[in-house]
């Protein structure tokens, strides 16, 4: 009875444990279906506001196929209007494979949402970012729209903050996220919180005593005034200066010093870039270079190695302190003088000599009257006689030729008048004067090579002094570097993300994704040349493989690609876009179609209609008249021949001088890959109008030229294909611009030709940014425009220094017109070559050396007017001058004058083409 009655109280628990399960299963799958369904509203949406705004984004690509995801490239944000800071924060956290896989398998389950109304906001946004990290994983799209997580966001500063800046907004994003992941962690620990969460020790040392603090940290700040690296912001960061206390009647010293404790796995340093100018009432940014390594090691800013950093603190305070000891020595023996002007010694004592070896004279400056070229040659001088000294040759020399001081002399020495002699000097007075001088100076050049190598010793000393292997145990590796261009007001973000798997780095500019490298990242991220600069660093610590090592099968252990890496219901969600994307593309291809098909085609091809029961015959329908033939009506052996003709064309190999690109438009465009259907269309195109082909015989073989009207050829030219016309029409002017500069050069006239090849240049640069082969070679336009460039340079200073007034403001107007803006444009141009580099250096030096010259006070003034634009490439706009039109002449013509320039210029000799 009693084990009855156990069985029957047991049987009704497992009942009603059954039907709990069962009611939790039908709740879990009530809650899956009401996700899908939202997700699919959301797709829907998605595609919706995507075929609304398609041609709005960037670079106006007005095609569908402009968007497609090519292979596994990563996918670009949209621009929805001052978000490309958003775009810069989002893709550095999605390529980091760790944060990724929390973000993709982030749920709450339906008890958790129903406590959790209040931070619906929260949720919200973390349900949108799921959705936004899905598409960058598996869309077939080339970039996405954030516009449902970024209002969010932005309502956020609408409701409660009125302050919307960049900054706030990155920390709102980390804040969100982290609430957000509080509610699923449970009782766990927050995984954002362990990810991107370290610890610090601020201790204070007062009145003996030594105070302990421990705090939080997430995105760490760093002052970027007053620091040349990231090292050094970090010292600055981590030990505060001494503080005289005011509370006591003696003074008692107070230092400050923060130790990490506990360092996150993605460690974040925030360079704080701007500050606020109390004078003007507005903030500005700090435009100063600071350097930052790919890899950095953080053990001497640990706190358990607090003793061992203290002494090598100690080491390289008095290391710093004689090597500004050697340095303060060393800048005696170079600026030497008690005056305001100072010069090297070793040089003071050299011209001392010289002047006492130069012949005796007993005529006064002012009536020695003789032309510097009737002077007595050194050779005649009865002092190199004595070669008994091995310095004196060397005296004799440099009187034969005097040294040439290019920092404080602009003319050749030829052009300067003799050198001043003593009056009288018997061969005992020389004697000793060459015997001391000779002397001084051989000590004085001893103690420069000593500082030098000491200065050079004590510098690698420092350098090496955290190099033990005891301090490089903690590897951080630089993940991502965000990036402002422009002032504090204003300006453009995007990033630089190192792609692990590839080992390379990646520019991330909106929808822009391209390839990039180290030297291209330093140059748009240390600051100091141009106007952009990193205001944020991620660096990932190098020890946990885990961070970027990509999803793989639990079974398989393969690595997950694309959809396979997914949730199954944000799979489905993904594969609904893709679904839209198509229908769209589709969508899109027939409205080409029939926006690119004539009007009587369809009449013409037309089936007649049912005459009715009461007609013995069928009844065809008149054709409508049409105003040209239809496509099918084309001679099809004819287009299929010149297919294959111009194909065959575009894959032979050619000289610059042969250039086949410039003998059709199709040649053009099958060397850069373009959709097969602008290839046909255009095809089609050139029997209808002979400006859209530079081949024009073979219109006028086939005898259809200028048969659809002109409203009906522009029917047929589409936006897709228009794009492609434009790129080939910039590549003839691009060519025409090459070849007119290098016939100025040519001839002489370097003015003209360097703005040609300026232009030619930079519109070269913009079509190269595209593909390989949709401009010409790019190395040759630098060669001529450096060439060009230098003459002008040089042809300017030697106006300029004439001092005659019209040769002065002719000079000045080179350098306005032509030299200045073109060094404008080469200081902001990222892939410049180092021989261009160097010869705009050489040119900035050049001006520099002037400011040392004796000259009249009116070209000091015009001086200090264009120099200052000479060395800042960023001081205000300067706009070239446009070249004249020039006329677009036929590919042979074009290619026959190319080859004849060239030849003049290597044979120096003029040859004219007519």
């Amino acid at each position: 009875m009693l084990l009855s009655g156990c069985l029957g109280i047991c049987k009704d628990e497992l009942q009603t444990a059954i039907e709990l399960s069962l009611q939790e299963s039908h709740n879990a799958q009530e809650e899956e279906r009401e996700f899908h369904r939202a997700l699919e509203a959301s797709a829907e949406e998605n595609a919706a506001r995507m075929k609304r705004k398609r041609c709005e984004a960037q670079s106006e690509m007005c095609s569908p196929a402009d968007w497609t995801r090519q292979d596994d490239w990563p996918v670009g944000i949209r621009n929805v209007g001052n978000t490309c800071w958003f775009s810069a924060v989002i893709q550095s956290l999605f390529h980091l494979p760790v944060f990724r896989r929390l973000v993709l398998n982030y749920q709450l389950s339906e008890r958790i949402l129903e406590k959790c109304k209040s931070h619906s906001r929260n949720i919200a946004f973390m349900q949108e970012l799921r959705c936004l990290f899905a598409l960058m994983v598996g869309s077939t799209r080339r970039f996405v729209d954030p516009s449902a997580a970024v209002e969010l966001l932005r309502e956020a500063f609408r409701t409660s903050e009125a302050q919307q800046d960049v900054s706030e907004f990155s920390h709102k994003l980390l804040d969100w996220l982290e609430d957000a992941f509080q509610l699923a962690a449970n009782k766990q620990q927050n995984p954002m919180v362990q990810l991107f969460y370290g610890t610090f020790v601020t201790e204070r040392r007062h009145e003996g005593n030594t105070l302990c603090n421990i705090e939080q940290f997430g995105q760490y700040p760093l002052q970027v005034n007053g620091f040349n690296n990231l090292d050094e912001c970090l010292e600055g960061a981590m030990v505060e200066k001494e503080i005289e206390s005011l509370h006591s009647d003696h003074i008692v010293t107070s230092g400050r010093e923060r130790w990490f404790k506990k360092l996150p796995p993605v460690l974040t340093f925030e360079l704080s870039r701007f500050e606020f100018n109390t004078q003007l009432g507005r903030p500005e940014k700090i435009h100063k270079k600071l350097e930052f390594p790919q890899i950095i090691y953080m053990d001497r800013y640990l706190h358990k190695n607090i003793e061992q950093t203290h002494e090598r603190r100690g080491e390289v305070k008095k290391m710093k302190e004689q090597l500004a000891v050697l340095q303060q020595k060393l800048e005696c023996y170079k600026n030497y003088g008690s005056g305001p002007t100072k010069y090297p010694l070793a040089d003071m004592l050299q011209f001392v000599l010289e002047f006492a070896t130069t012949k005796p004279t007993s005529v006064s400056p002012a009536e020695d009257l003789r032309p510097a070229a009737s002077s007595p040659t050194p050779a005649s001088h009865p002092l190199n006689t004595d070669s008994s000294e091995g310095l004196v040759s060397s005296v004799s020399s440099c009187q034969r030729t005097p040294i040439y001081k290019p920092f404080t002399q602009c003319r050749h020495p030829v052009d300067c008048p003799p050198h001043p002699a003593p009056h009288s000097i018997t061969e005992e007075e020389l004697h000793f004067v060459k015997t001391c001088l000779q002397r001084w100076r051989t000590e004085v050049e001893n103690d420069i090579n000593e500082l030098k190598a000491s200065i050079d010793r004590l510098t690698q000393m420092l350098e090496g002094m955290y190099s033990h292997n005891s301090l490089c145990q903690v590897p951080y590796r630089l993940h991502a570097v965000l990036v402002h261009e422009g002032q504090a007001s204003a300006g453009h973000y995007w990033a630089y993300i190192y792609d692990h798997a590839n080992k390379r780095w990646m520019k991330y500019n909106d929808i822009s994704i391209t390839e990039s490298s180290w030297e291209e990242l330093e140059r748009d991220s240390f600051g100091g040349m141009t106007n952009a600069s990193a205001y944020c660093l991620m660096y990932i610590d190098d020890r946990l493989p885990h961070l970027i090592t990509e999803d793989t099968d639990n079974e398989t252990g393969q690595v997950l690609h694309g959809l396979d890496s997914l949730p199954p219901i944000l799979r489905r969600y993904v594969q609904e876009d893709n679904r839209w994307f198509q229908q769209e593309l589709s969508e899109w291809e027939e409205q080409f179609c029939q926006t690119a098909t004539p009007q009587g085609e369809s009449t013409a091809s037309a089936e007649p209609t049912n005459p009715g029961p009461d007609s013995e015959q069928p009844t065809p329908v008149e054709p409508a008249p049409q105003l040209g033939p239809s496509t099918e009506e084309l001679d099809d052996r004819a287009f299929h021949e010149e297919y294959s003709r111009l194909y065959e064309l575009s894959q032979e190999e050619t000289t610059p001088q042969e250039d086949a690109r410039l003998q059709h438009a199709l040649v053009y465009f099958f060397q850069n890959k373009a959709p097969k259907r602008i290839i046909e269309r255009t095809l089609l195109e050139q029997f209808t109008d002979r400006n859209l082909s530079f081949d024009e015989s073979l219109a006028l073989n086939h005898g259809v030229c200028n048969v659809l009207p002109t409203s009906k050829l522009m029917t047929v030219l589409s936006a897709l294909s228009q794009q492609w016309h434009d790129d080939y029409r910039l590549f003839r002017t691009v060519f025409v611009y090459l070849l007119t500069g290098l016939e100025h050069y040519q001839n002489g006239k370097m003015r003209e030709a360097l703005i040609y090849l300026t232009h030619a240049y930079e519109s070269n640069a913009t079509l190269l940014g595209n593909g390989e082969k949709r401009g010409v070679d790019q190395s040759l336009i630098a060669v001529y425009r450096r060439k060009c460039l230098t003459a002008l340079n040089e042809s300017a200073s030697r106006l300029f220094s004439s001092g005659e007034e019209s040769k002065v403001e002719e000079g000045v107007t080179i350098m306005n017109e032509a030299v200045i803006p073109c060094l404008h444009l080469m200081s902001h141009d990222l892939s410049l070559s180092q021989e261009d580099r160097e010869a705009m250096e050489s040119i900035r030096s050049h001006w520099c050396c002037c400011l040392g010259q004796d000259m009249d006070d009116s070209l000091q003034v015009k001086l200090g007017e264009f120099l200052p634009r000479v060395l800042d490439g960023s001081a205000e706009a300067v706009v070239l001058k446009d070249p004249p039109k020039v006329h677009d002449n036929q590919a042979h013509d074009l290619c026959s004058r190319l080859a004849a320039v060239m030849e003049s210029i290597h044979n120096t000799t003029i040859v004219i083409v007519k």
